[in-house]
This record gives C-alpha cells, structure tokens and sequence, in this order.
C-alpha cells in the first residue's frame, strides 16, 4: 500500500512540513527508508534523527525543524497507532461461512459473519454481524458474540459466555473453563461443578494462550476496553473493571475484585478475595497480600508502596556486600576484645 503524504495527514487530521511525497510503511528510525514514515516517542532516540533515511517523521512540532519533512503531532504514541492502523493488513482471506466448518443448525449466525473451516458454533449460539472466527476456533451452545469481533485460529469459547463487540481473542485463548474449585474430603478432592459464565464488556481484546475461568455461580466479568496480554490466569468470579491493562504472567485469584484503570504489570500476583481500587498500578513481579487503595502505587513481593521499594532496593541492595563485610570484620574485633578480656561467650 502507497498512499501521498498529503492524504494520510488529511486522514488523520494532522499537519506536516516539508514536500508531499508517498508513504510505503512505518518502521523505526534506524531501519527506515526513503519510503517510510517514522516515528520519533522516546526523546532517547533523538540521536537517530541526524542519520535516519525516513522520508518523513510522526513527531511534535519541538522536534520538527530536526528533519526535512515531519507529521506534526501532539499525542506521537496515539497518532502512531492511527498510522499503523491504516498500513495494516488484517489476518484473514475468507468471507462468508465456509462449508467445512459446523455450525449447529440452530445457531444464529449474522449473514456478514465470517466463519472458516474447522470452526465449531453450538446449538443456540448467536454470532454477531462482521465477526469473523478463524479455523480450530470453538463456540459453545448458547454462547453469544456480538458484532465486529475477532476470534483467531484456536481459540475456545465455552458454552453460555457472553461476548460484546469488538472483541479480539488472539490465538489459543480459553474463556470459560471451569474455575478451580474442589472440596477436601475423606475421599480425596471432590470436584465442585462450575455452573456460572463470563461476561465480557465492548472493546476487549484477550491475549494468547489465556485463561479465564468461568463463575462457580454467577458471573467473571472483564469490563470495557479492557487488555488482556498473553498467559494471563483469571480466576472463577473474578471481576475486572473498564479499560484496565493486565500483563502477560499475571494471575489473579478467584473472586478478586479489579476497580477501572487498574494497571498489573507483567507477573503480578492476586490471591483470591482481594480488592484493588481505581487507578492503581502495581510493578512487575509484585505480590499483593491484601486489598489495594485506589491510586495505589505497589512494588515488591510482598508488595509494598513503590516509592520505599525502590529507594530499598536501588539504594541499599547494592550496599549489603559492603555491609556483610564490614558486620564480618566487627564480628572479628568483638572476639578478639573478649579473648584479650578472658570473656567467654559462653
């Protein structure tokens, strides 16, 4: 795809400087070509803008006068985004519901849905219009999906969930397994049925190879907006807010309750029963121990406010060597003291 220059930035509602020209791609600062548009986020890489062969940069009018030709922006990251979303291609080469794939005949499947081969829709499903579901995909009897989303290759969607639009679940996301629930009796564990759902809010898109359990009893919910990265663990009940960012690794117990805005960086743990407020941000590799107030920033394991873990690990960590040394090197005075004393330790 070519598109002038003058044309993406009337798209995107943006001004640029310097001569119109075609735009192939978008690619960093040290790998582009005369072709592409760049990018300019992070002032660390300031430095590339002196030798980057980018026919134009997406950067704020600041650094503008650094480049021959420049998009102007105010937001870099957003309005990089928006360009990459006009360059991109998305996945996919079918329209339409393929004959190899099964779709119950009591399934109610939108006529501008796309279903590709060996997918699986269940009795009574709904599938909602331009939603597209790639091949090895399963849809549960009941289940209902709403209009424009994505279900890639492999992905699972038990009986009786409940999907809003827009949603992505990329490759190998599981929703609505059942949650982990047993009761310790005589006999061994005794499985307690899972008999709740999931219910997932407009405009979320789920990660690889994630988990989300479905209720013991009532509902898992993930708000609107909501993104989910890769290998993420969601417990039964579990209920999440809108527009939160829970990254890949994380796990979170069972019945956890997530306010809106919440971020969990890459590890993070939530054990069951807990309540994390609006708008806190806990660190990657943090381990929460009991409820979380709004605003909160955590870090550690146990997790503690992020200003004092950080001081304590940045500042004193490094000295502990020193530290052990100069304990070991008193140690060894403080006997030689009580020898010269005749004190025994005794």
């Amino acid at each position: 795809m070519t598109i002038k220059l003058s044309a993406l930035a009337a798209k995107l509602g943006l001004e640029y400087t310097g001569a119109d020209r075609d735009i192939a791609g978008v690619n960093t600062l040290e790998k582009a070509g005369p072709d592409d548009l760049s990018f300019l986020v992070n002032p660390k890489y300031l430095h590339q803008l002196e030798t980057t062969k980018a026919g134009c940069v997406l950067t704020s009018g600041s650094y503008a006068a650094k480049v021959p030709c420049a998009l102007l922006s105010e937001n870099v990251y957003m309005d990089l985004a928006r360009v990459a979303n006009v360059f991109a291609r998305p996945q996919g080469c079918l329209e339409g519901v393929h004959t190899l794939a099964f779709v119950h005949p009591d399934a109610d499947v939108a006529e501008t849905a796309t279903i590709y081969p060996f997918a699986f829709v269940g009795e009574g499903a709904v599938v909602g219009s331009d939603t597209v579901i790639f091949a090895g995909a399963y849809v549960g009897e009941g289940t209902v999906i709403g209009k424009g989303c994505i279900l890639y290759p492999n992905c699972v969607v038990m009986g009786g969930l409940t999907l809003g639009d827009n949603v992505i679940l990329q490759p190998g996301a599981v929703l609505g397994g059942d949650g982990y629930g047993y009761a310790q009796t005589p006999f061994g564990h005794m499985k307690i049925p899972q008999i709740g759902t999931v219910a997932v809010g407009d405009d979320v898109e789920i990660g690889s190879n994630t988990a989300i359990d479905r209720a013991a009893l009532d509902t898992t919910r993930i708000g609107r907006g909501t993104k989910i990265d890769n290998l993420v663990q969601i417990g039964h009940n579990v209920e999440i807010g809108e527009h939160c960012l829970i990254i890949g690794q994380t796990g979170i117990g069972g019945s956890s309750v997530i306010g809106n805005g919440v971020v969990l960086a890459g590890q993070t743990g939530v054990p069951d029963n807990v309540r994390i407020g609006d708008g806190a941000m806990v660190a990657a590799q943090s381990g929460i121990l009991g409820d979380v107030e709004p605003g909160a920033k955590l870090a550690g394991s146990p997790a503690i406010p992020a200003k004092a873990y950080f001081k304590a690990v940045g500042v004193c960590t490094p000295k502990l060597p020193e530290l052990f040394k100069r304990v070991k090197n008193m140690e060894k005075e403080l006997a030689a003291l009580k020898a010269a004393a005749g004190v025994s330790d005794e």
